[in-house]
């Protein structure tokens, strides 16, 4: 990544550009104006005020002062808050910036990297495989290419990168964030047809909870309506769902919500099956023993098995 910053935390470009968009956003709701009201009035395209309440493009300063005038805005004090963020926003240029990625990767995942390299806490909940961060090269490669249906063998090779990539850039932050995955218990067993695979991506997670920045919980087959898929949500700044934002994937769709509503039941999800899995020591023992299983390490067994709450499993030592 050499000539590409990595984002520090307290530098919050991302930060700055959401409050910008949802400001533009708020105000122009207030007012009953439809982005395309927008657009008339500023003499500007219709895809340039969706952009920009989309937070994919940035905003200059000569277009915003404008802006904020015909949606209302004309506190000085506010005006000078938002031109300043609107600076602030001119984000670095990024590693998902270099020209070999340009056509690969989705806008939300543009957007997602960036909110990701800021997050001061992400509570992941995933089920049916592991997050694209803690994913190693070898079992993201196995994931992707079950979509080579889909994906062209560029978009392969790129989704596949990204997955390193994000993960050095969370481990190179001086602050790295409150990182906490539930992972449900059919994590554990999806192999991708290749048991050495998902015995390596287990180890590599294990050094990651052992590093100190990651807490990973697993959710039991017992538990009552888990939800589908799999969702991020970060905050940017304090845990409240003001400073929330959720990224859910689905095969190779993806999306960012951004909607209070939305925000808060996902929330009120993802804590209620936190609590209610099982505790971190306890996980990491499960996932420490199907490692050992996968790759017949000598090892202790599922900690079910030595409580007597699953019989042993043939060849594995309890």
């Amino acid at each position: 990544m050499e000539g590409l910053d990595v984002m520090a935390s307290g530098d919050t470009p991302a930060v700055a550009r959401r409050l910008v968009r949802l400001a533009i956003r708020d105000a122009r709701l207030a007012k009953g104006l439809t982005q395309s009201n927008v657009a008339d009035a500023m003499e500007w395209s219709l895809s340039k005020v969706m952009r920009i309440e989309s937070g994919e493009v940035t905003i200059s300063q000569n277009d915003l002062r404008p802006l904020l005038g015909h949606l209302g805005i004309r506190e000085k004090s506010r005006v000078d808050e938002l031109i300043q963020a609107a600076k602030a926003s001119k984000q670095r240029r990024q590693w998902w910036d270099q020209p070999k990625f340009a056509g690969l990767l989705t806008t939300a995942m543009k957007q997602w990297f960036s909110f990701e390299v800021e997050a001061s806490a992400m509570r992941v909940f995933c089920t049916t495989y592991f997050p694209g961060f803690l994913q190693t090269p070898q079992f993201a490669r196995a994931l992707v290419e079950r979509f080579d249906d889909v994906l062209t063998a560029e978009e392969i090779t790129a989704r596949i990168e990204t997955r390193t990539l994000r993960r050095q850039a969370i481990e190179q932050r001086r602050s790295r964030p409150d990182a906490r995955v539930l992972l449900d218990e059919s994590v554990l067993l999806r192999t991708l047809g290749l048991p050495e695979i998902l015995g390596q991506q287990l180890l590599e997670v294990l050094h990651m909870i052992d590093d100190g920045w990651l807490k990973v919980r697993i959710a039991p087959f017992t538990l009552a309506n888990p939800g589908i898929g799999n969702w991020e949500i970060f905050f940017l700044g304090e845990e409240v769902p003001e400073h929330a934002i959720l990224y859910r994937e689905n095969g190779t769709t993806d999306e960012i919500v951004d909607d209070a509503r939305g925000l808060q039941r996902h929330l009120s999800q993802w804590d209620k099956n936190w609590q209610e899995s099982h505790d971190e020591e306890y996980s990491r023992e499960m996932i420490e023993a199907r490692a050992s299983e996968l790759l017949g390490i000598d090892k202790p067994a599922d900690p079910r098995i030595r409580r007597g709450l699953l019989p042993p499993t043939p060849g594995v030592r309890p």
